[in-house]
């Protein structure tokens, strides 16, 4: 097995870091895309407007970096049955961990937040234990 650096998860990597920043440093927001969301979703905030801009920014980045030959994961031979499951499960994941992969990930690590390093940790640990255990099964 050769191991070849993914830039492409690298400069997305160093993206999310820069906006996460510029969000917060401009307007002391947590970039957190389940908060973002849920805000968005719920009739209490009155903050829509820059939560929506994030998510159609979030939606039309496929279309910005199209031009330098960047694909997104063909998923058109899974079963939506198993999709829509699974978007259940990490909805409902989010809400017990207080927030997502993202939120305590990216902004919460850099904070140095506890809460945020435990559920960090445990997200890791749940993905490659599922990664081994679906591997050891052959299903993967």
């Amino acid at each position: 097995m050769v191991f070849s650096i993914p830039l492409e998860a690298l400069f997305g990597g160093m993206l999310l870091g820069l906006s996460a920043s510029i969000l917060m440093l401009f307007s002391g927001k947590v970039a957190g895309i389940s908060g973002i969301v849920g805000g968005l979703l719920s009739l209490k905030k009155h903050d829509s407007s820059w939560r929506a801009a994030f998510v159609v920014g979030m939606i039309f980045s496929a279309y910005i970096v199209a031009p330098f030959d960047f694909q997104l994961p063909d998923v058109s031979g899974n079963n939506l049955v198993t999709i829509a499951i699974a978007g259940v499960l990490v909805g409902f994941g989010t809400r017990i961990a207080n927030g997502c992969t993202s939120g305590h990930g990216i902004i919460g690590m850099g904070r140095f937040s506890m809460r945020s390093i435990v559920a960090t940790v445990t997200f890791m640990v749940t993905a490659i234990s599922v990664v081994m255990f679906k591997r050891m099964m052959g299903w993967m």
